[in-house]
Formats: structure tokens, C-alpha cells, sequence
């Protein structure tokens, strides 16, 4: 989606596209207020350079929605997302919801109303390592070296979203259904295989098919599709199996799809290959407006402690100047300034070297700095 583009100037040469960028801010709990700060702050620094014009107006959603308004994702919220051209979201969650399994309204709720209301039928999340990341992580460098590969994650159907759903009146049993249509199968199967067109040409389909009927279907329509993608070599992999290639052998995936609960546990695991969860970004794009957002979660043990990892978050604005707006030299300039606040070891606690870190603040100023030399 571009907008406002400007092709020549007026002495008819070429020139860069400037746009309007319009986006809805959501910080959300927990971390999310000091996270999406800097990824906001970065959004701003890059606007600058490239001569957008950034128009951004904050709404609440999560736990502090439900205190406010006693509603999770409020309808004023909705609108808000509806009206703008993306969404930079940080994270919900908190310890008073997690610890009380009687609550009947949880910041989660708002969290799957969003993708809901706003379509948000896919859940790009790319998986890749910075080379001076590597020691982080658990995995022997060999194995992980050069890894690159991204998880799309059907969002809207499935488990999560599937009725009927609940408790008995005893309390001693509970009840989920896995709902899939063929729509909602086939939608995120032309998606996979478009973005592997553009990249290794690889899809690996990550199902249950030899237990549940509902990946059945997954496997049944994925069969009829890939012939339409000749030059794409498909797999297919049972999710247990996927489970240890991930671990086994990263450099095996080109793009993973898989179904909602499948995908949510798979791309956690993924986050190992690249050190720490606080470096994965993500993309829920669909019907309506995409949300960008960080893969983890609102981490309220480090709630106004100014050291929690912003990198998942502007990595995440990256994504949204690329798939929302079509700007990608915007989004590598990014992504090339949170490399080099690495290679700097400008980094978060997480993530330091010998016990050298720096606050969420200094990060985010640092990767601003670079940016706007």
C-alpha cells in the first residue's frame, strides 16, 4: 500500500516517494508504554530523513484498557485502527489476569478481538541471526550460522477462536474445538506461497494430519494448491517433527505454515536461534489494517525498570514501513541500525557482553543517532 507517492519534482528528474504515514499507537502493558516509545521515537527519525509525513494519535487496549474501561480492546480503539494505515503495538498482559483463573475478562481477550475485528488472518514473524548474536544463543553456531527463514501463522481460526469452548458447570471439565474452513486454509496457503516465490522458493506446511482431522484439511488443500506453484518445492512435516528441525537444523526452512496454536509454540521455539525473544518482530496482516508488533510478551517484572529489550519492537516498525507502506529502503536502514547497535554492543541486559548493558532509552537514542547522521 503507497500512498501520496511523488515520482518527479519539478524539474522533471526522478525523486524518492514521500507518503503520509498515518498510524495508530497501542503501547499496551507492562513494557509495551517504554518499548514502543523508542520503536516510535526510530519512526520519527526515519520520517525525518526520508521527508515523510508522520500522523500517529495513542489508544489503549489490554489490561489497562480493562481498568480503564473494563474492556479489553474498546470500541474506540477499534475505530481508531480502522482509520489509520497501520498499527504499532507493543504488549498485553498482567500478573492480576494471569493469577486469577475465575477472571471473566482478560487483557488477552483484546489481543485475539483485535486480530478478529481487524482480519488479521496472517502472522508473519521472520526468523533470522546477527552474527554478533550467535554466542547467545543455545544452539551451537554452526547450526544457526546464516539461518533465515519466516513462520506464517494462520491468526483468526483454529483452537483460539473455535466454539464451543468453555467449563462445565462442576468445574471439572474443560472443552476447545479446532474450527478450520477451506477459505481460511487456502487464504494463508497463497500467502506462504507467494513469499516463498520471493525468497528460496521453499514452503514447508507444518501439520498434525496422521491424528487431527482438522489438518487433514490442511494437508487435503495444500495438495490441491502446490501445483499451482510449480517452481516451489513443497514439505510436508508433522509439528512434533517440526519441533526438532527447528533445533536440528534452522537452515532447513525457507517458509513454515502452519495452523494458530501450532504456529504460536513454533515461532516461540524459533526465538533461541536468534539469541533472545526480545529480537523477533512480526506482522499480523489480513482484511483491514496490519498490525506490527514484537513476538513477546509484556514482561511486567521489568515494568518501569528502563531495561527492557526494544530491538523485537523497531524491528517490527522496520516491517511496517515495508509491508504497510511499501518503503523498503526505510525498513533496512532499520534494520542495518539495530545490526550496528549490536556490533556496538549498544544493547540491553539481555543480550550484553560481560555485564555491559545499556537502558531501553540509551538503545533507542543510539539507533535514533545512527539513523539521522
Amino acid at each position: 500500500m503507497i500512498k501520496n507517492a511523488k515520482n518527479v519534482d519539478e524539474t522533471g528528474f526522478s525523486q524518492r516517494n514521500t507518503q503520509k504515514l498515518n498510524i495508530a499507537v497501542l503501547p499496551g502493558d507492562g513494557i509495551g508504554p517504554e518499548i514502543v516509545e523508542q520503536a516510535l521515537n526510530v519512526t520519527k527519525a526515519i520520517c525525518d530523513k526520508f521527508g515523510h509525513e508522520l500522523k500517529y494519535e495513542y489508544a489503549i487496549v489490554g489490561a489497562c484498557a480493562i481498568d480503564a474501561v473494563g474492556e479489553p480492546y474498546p470500541k474506540s480503539t477499534h475505530e481508531l485502527c480502522m482509520k489509520s494505515d497501520a498499527v504499532l503495538f507493543g504488549a498485553i498482559g498482567d500478573p492480576k489476569y494471569d493469577n486469577n483463573p475465575s477472571a471473566k475478562v482478560r487483557p488477552e481477550q483484546g489481543l485475539l478481538k483485535m486480530r478478529k475485528d481487524l482480519g488479521l488472518y496472517a502472522n508473519i514473524r521472520p526468523v533470522t541471526t546477527f552474527p554478533s548474536l550467535i554466542h547467545k544463543s543455545p544452539l551451537r553456531a554452526e547450526l544457526i550460522d546464516g539461518a533465515d527463514f519466516m513462520c506464517i501463522r494462520e491468526l483468526t481460526g483454529g483452537m483460539y477462536f473455535g466454539r464451543p469452548q468453555g467449563r462445565s458447570e462442576d468445574g471439572n471439565t474443560a472443552y476447545d474445538t479446532c474450527i478450520y474452513t477451506r477459505e481460511e486454509v487456502e487464504r494463508i496457503l497463497h500467502l506462504a506461497y507467494k513469499y516463498a516465490g520471493q525468497r528460496n522458493k521453499k514452503v514447508t506446511m507444518v501439520d498434525k494430519a496422521n491424528v487431527l482431522a482438522s489438518s487433514r484439511l490442511w494437508r487435503q488443500i495444500t495438495q490441491e494448491i502446490a501445483p499451482q506453484y510449480p517452481d516451489i518445492e513443497t514439505e510436508y512435516m508433522f509439528v512434533d517433527n517440526a519441533a526438532m528441525r527447528i533445533i536440528q537444523w534452522p537452515k532447513s526452512f525457507d517458509v513454515l505454515v502452519t495452523e494458530n496454536l501450532f504456529g504460536d509454540i513454533l515461532t516461540d521455539e524459533a526465538s533461541v536461534i536468534t539469541g533472545s525473544l526480545g529480537m523477533l518482530p512480526s506482522a499480523s496482516i489480513g482484511i483491514h489494517t496490519s498490525v506490527f508488533e514484537p513476538i513477546h510478551g509484556s514482561y511486567p517484572q521489568a515494568t518501569g525498570k528502563n531495561i527492557a529489550n526494544p530491538l523485537a519492537t523497531i524491528l517490527s516498525a522496520a516491517l511496517m514501513f515495508e509491508y504497510a507502506f511499501g518503503l523498503m529502503e526505510e525498513g533496512a536502514l532499520i534494520r542495518e541500525a539495530v545490526a550496528a547497535s549490536m556490533d556496538a554492543n549498544i544493547v540491553t541486559e539481555d543480550i550484553a557482553n560481560n555485564g555491559n548493558a545499556f537502558t531501553t532509552t540509551d538503545v533507542g537514542e543510539w539507533i535514533v543517532n545512527y539513523i539521522s547522521k
